[in-house]
C-alpha cells in the first residue's frame, strides 16, 4: 500500500506554548497582587482598576482562559494530528484560532479592570466579547472536526473522545449561560434572573471546571503518560467507562454549587446525587492515568515531565474526591462561603492544570525545536517549588475555612453568636493568608524557573516548523453495527460523527431535566407581592456594585441556618429575586452576607464604610473606594437600561426622561440626610446610588412582614 506524506504544523503549537507561559506568569502575578490585597488592603490602594473587586475576575480568567486555554490548544494541536495521521485541516482557520484567542484575552486585560463585567463566574467577559469566545470557538471545533474526517486512522483515540467533549459542550454551555440584553456596546443583563440566573450560572460553572478545565486534559493525560512512559494505556475498557460515565453526569452536578440556598430542593437533591456518583468515574480515569506507568516508577524519580504528570493526576484524584464530599449537604454546610472552597479549587488549578501544562512544556518544546531540555536540574527544581507552593497555599487554606465556620457558627451557653462581629473571624486568618502568599510566591519562582528553561532549549535548537511523516490512506469500508460489547464501541470509534452526535445527547440530558422546570417556567418561582423593581437610583447602584466586583466578597443569600438568621436576619426566599438580572448569591465571603442590610445602618455609616472601612469597622481588610466619592452618577443610559429590563418583563412603567427625574429627587433625598448628619455629600455622586442600593437590600420582605400585620 503507498504511502502519503504529510507535515504536522509545530509553528502553531509553538505559538499556544509561548502565549501559555507568558499568559500563566502574567495570570500568576495578578493572583499574587490579589493575595497580597487580603493581608495588606492598601496595597496599590486607590487606583479603581487595580482594586481587588477587579483584579479578582481577571486573575480567574487570566489563569483559566488564558493560560489553561492556551495550554488545552497547545495540546490537542500538538497530539490531535499525530494520532489522525494528517495534518490540520485548515491552518489559516489555526491562525484564527490562535490570534483570536488572544485578543479575547486582551480585551479581557482590558475590559475587566475598568469594571465592564457580567459578575457571573467564569463568565464575567461583556457581550460583545462573548460573541467573539464564541465564533473563536467554533472555529477551533470546525477545525478539529474537519481534521477528524480526514483522517488516516480508522478509530479515534481515547484523547480525541475527550477533545469533541470539550468542544461541543463547552459551546452549549457558553451560549446559554451568556444570553443576555445589551443597553450600550459594554453592558448589558442577563437574561435570566434570580433563581434562575443562579441555576443556569452553576450549570455553567460547574461545567466550565468539568469541560473546560477537566475533560481536555484528560485527553492530555491519555495522550502524555503513554508517550513520556513509553508505556500502553492501563485499560481500554476503563477508557470507555470513564469517558462516557463522566460526561453524562458530570452535567446534572452544577446545583451542589446552590445547597442550602432559594434553589428548589428537588434540584438541589438532584445536584448532590449526581456529584456522589462522580468519584466513580473521576477515580476511574486516574487509576487509568497512574496505573499506566506501572513499571516506569524508576523513571519518575529522573524524569521532570513523569513527575508533573504523576502529580497533577494526583491532584485531579484528589480534587475529585473533595467535590462530591463537598455536596453532601452537611459537609457543604461547613465549607461553602469559606476559604475552604478557594483550598479546593487551587488545588485543582495549581496541580492538575498546572502540572499537566507544564509537563506537556517539557514534552514538546525540547522535540518540536529538535533538542534537549536546557536542564534537567532547573526542571526538578521548577518541580519542588511548584509542590512546596502548592502546599503552602492550600493547607493554610483548608485551615482558614474550617476556621471560618466554626467561628460563623459558634454560640455561647446562653444562646449568643460568640463572635458576633464578622471582622473577628478575618483577624484569626490573617496569617493563613500570609502564608498563602508565600506559597503563591514560591510557585511563581517555579514558573519563572521553567519560562529560562524552556527559552534557553528553544534557543539551543531550530524550530522544526513542519514535520513530516507518512501514512496509508484510511480505507473507508462499511461495517455492520456489531452486538453490544467492546466491538460496539470499537465500531463506534470509527465513526466520529455518530459518536459526536451521541456525546451531545449525553450531555443535553441533565441540563435540560434541570434546566427547563426551574430556568424556563416562572411559575415554578413563587411571587411576594411586596416585592417591587429597584428604583432608578438603586438600579444604578447596583450596577456600580456589580462594576466594583463587591460580590466577589459578599454574598446575598441567607441560608437558613440558625447561625445565618441571627446574625444576617430571615433568610432569603426564591421571590425575593425575581427582578435580579443578573443574580449575586456570591459565592464567597470575605465580609458579610449582605441581602438584609438594607435599614441596619444609617446612610452616614455607609458613606464612612466606603471612604474608610476601617472607621465603622476596625480590622477590616475591605479596601477604600474615593472615587465613588468623585464620580459623576451617569443618567445618560438609564433610559436604555429601563428599557432593556422591560424587554425581560421587569414592570417599569417610566416615560423616556422621568427615570432620570425620580433618580436624582431620591439622591437629594439621600444627601439631604448626610447633610444633615455632618458630611459634605453631593447628590450627584455616584457614592449616593451606592447607598440607595444598600439601603434597598432586604427591604421588600419588611414591608411583607408590615402589610402581613397591619391586616391581623
Amino acid at each position: 500500500m503507498a504511502l502519503e506524506q504529510f507535515e504536522y504544523d509545530n509553528k502553531i503549537v509553538r505559538n499556544f506554548a509561548v502565549a501559555t507561559v507568558v499568559w500563566g506568569i502574567v495570570g500568576f502575578i495578578v493572583g499574587l497582587i490579589v493575595a497580597l490585597k487580603l493581608v495588606w488592603p492598601e496595597t496599590l490602594a486607590g487606583i479603581p482598576e487595580l482594586s481587588y473587586g477587579r483584579l479578582r475576575p481577571l486573575h480567574t480568567n487570566a489563569v483559566i482562559f488564558a493560560f489553561a486555554g492556551n495550554a488545552i490548544f497547545m495540546g490537542v494541536y500538538y497530539s490531535l494530528p499525530r494520532l489522525l495521521k494528517t495534518n490540520m485541516w485548515s491552518k489559516k482557520l489555526s491562525a484564527f484560532n490562535f490570534w483570536g484567542w488572544q485578543a479575547i484575552i486582551v480585551s479581557a486585560a482590558l475590559t475587566l479592570p475598568l469594571g465592564f463585567t457580567s459578575s457571573k463566574e467564569y463568565a464575567e467577559l461583556e457581550w460583545p466579547i462573548d460573541i467573539a469566545i464564541a465564533v473563536v470557538w467554533v472555529a477551533f471545533g470546525w477545525n478539529m472536526i474537519a481534521t477528524i474526517l480526514k483522517r488516516r486512522e480508522k478509530h479515534i483515540y481515547v484523547a480525541i473522545w475527550f477533545y469533541i467533549a470539550t468542544f461541543v459542550t463547552v459551546a452549549v454551555l457558553h451560549i446559554v449561560n451568556n444570553l443576555e440584553i445589551p443597553f450600550s456596546m459594554m453592558k448589558s443583563y442577563s437574561f435570566f434572573s434570580g433563581v434562575q440566573d443562579a441555576l443556569v450560572q452553576w450549570w455553567y460553572g460547574h461545567n466550565a471546571v468539568a469541560f473546560f478545565l477537566t475533560t481536555p486534559f484528560l485527553g492530555i493525560m491519555y495522550y502524555f503518560i503513554p508517550k513520556a512512559a513509553n508505556r500502553p494505556v492501563y485499560s481500554y475498557k476503563l477508557s470507555i467507562v470513564h469517558f462516557w460515565a463522566l460526561i453524562f453526569i458530570y452535567i446534572w452536578a452544577g446545583p451542589h454549587h446552590l445547597l442550602y440556598t432559594s434553589l428548589p430542593d428537588w434540584a438541589q437533591s438532584l445536584g448532590t446525587v449526581f456529584s456522589v456518583m462522580l468519584i466513580a468515574p473521576s477515580w476511574g480515569g486516574m487509576i487509568n492515568g497512574l496505573l499506566t506507568l506501572r513499571g516506569a516508577y524508576d523513571r519518575v524519580r529522573e524524569n521532570p515531565v513523569l513527575k508533573f504528570l504523576v502529580v497533577g493526576v494526583t491532584a485531579y484524584g484528589m480534587s475529585t474526591f473533595e467535590g462530591p464530599m463537598l455536596s453532601i449537604k452537611n459537609i457543604n454546610a461547613i465549607a461553602h462561603y469559606t476559604d475552604y472552597i478557594i483550598a479546593h479549587v487551587h488545588m485543582g488549578a495549581l496541580a492538575w492544570n498546572g502540572g499537566l501544562s507544564f509537563a506537556m512544556l517539557y514534552f514538546i518544546i525540547p522535540r518540536i525545536y529538535q533538542t534537549k531540555l536546557f536542564s534537567k536540574s532547573l526542571a526538578n527544581t521548577h518541580f519542588w517549588f511548584a509542590t512546596l507552593g502548592l502546599l503552602f497555599y492550600t493547607i493554610p487554606l483548608y485551615i482558614a475555612g474550617i476556621t471560618q465556620s466554626l467561628m460563623w457558627k459558634e454560640f455561647t451557653a446562653d444562646g449568643f453568636l460568640q463572635y458576633p462581629n464578622f471582622v473577628e473571624t478575618v483577624d484569626q486568618i490573617i496569617p493563613m493568608y500570609v502564608l498563602r502568599v508565600i506559597g503563591g510566591t514560591l510557585y511563581i519562582t517555579g514558573a519563572v524557573i521553567a519560562v529560562f528553561n524552556l527559552y534557553k532549549t528553544a534557543k539551543s535548537g531550530t524550530l522544526l516548523a513542519a514535520e513530516k511523516d507518512e501514512a496509508p490512506a484510511l480505507i473507508k469500508t462499511k461495517e455492520p453495527m456489531p452486538a453490544l460489547g467492546r466491538s460496539w464501541h470499537h465500531w463506534l470509534e470509527a465513526k466520529p460523527v455518530l459518536f459526536t452526535v451521541l456525546t451531545v445527547i449525553a450531555i443535553l440530558i441533565g441540563g435540560i431535566v434541570e434546566f427547563i422546570p426551574t430556568a424556563m417556567v416562572e411559575s415554578n418561582i413563587p411571587k411576594i407581592a411586596s416585592v417591587k423593581p429597584y428604583t432608578p437610583l438603586e438600579l444604578i447602584g447596583r450596577d456600580i456594585y456589580i462594576r466594583e466586583g463587591c460580590n466577589n466578597c459578599h454574598s446575598q443569600m441567607v441560608r437558613p441556618f440558625r447561625s445565618e438568621t441571627e446574625r444576617y436576619g430571615e433568610y432569603s426566599k426564591a421571590g425575593e429575586f425575581v427582578y435580579d438580572h443578573p443574580f449575586l448569591w456570591g459565592s464567597r465571603r470575605t465580609g458579610p452576607d449582605l441581602h438584609r442590610v438594607g435599614g441596619k445602618y444609617p446612610d452616614s455609616w455607609h458613606y464612612l464604610h466606603m471612604s474608610e472601612p476601617v472607621s465603622t469597622s476596625p480590622g477590616s481588610i475591605m479596601p477604600r473606594y474615593p472615587w465613588m466619592y468623585e464620580n459623576d452618577i451617569v443618567y445618560s443610559n438609564l433610559d436604555a437600561k429601563i428599557s432593556a429590563l422591560k424587554v425581560l418583563n421587569v414592570p417599569y412603567d417610566f416615560e423616556p426622561g422621568m427615570a432620570e427625574q425620580d433618580a436624582r429627587m431620591q439622591a437629594e433625598v439621600i444627601t439631604s440626610g448626610l447633610k444633615n448628619a455632618g458630611f459634605d455629600a453631593n447628590a450627584d455622586k455616584e457614592i449616593i446610588a451606592v447607598i440607595a442600593y444598600l439601603q434597598r437590600l432586604g427591604t421588600d420582605i419588611k414591608a411583607q412582614s408590615t402589610q402581613t400585620a397591619s391586616l391581623e
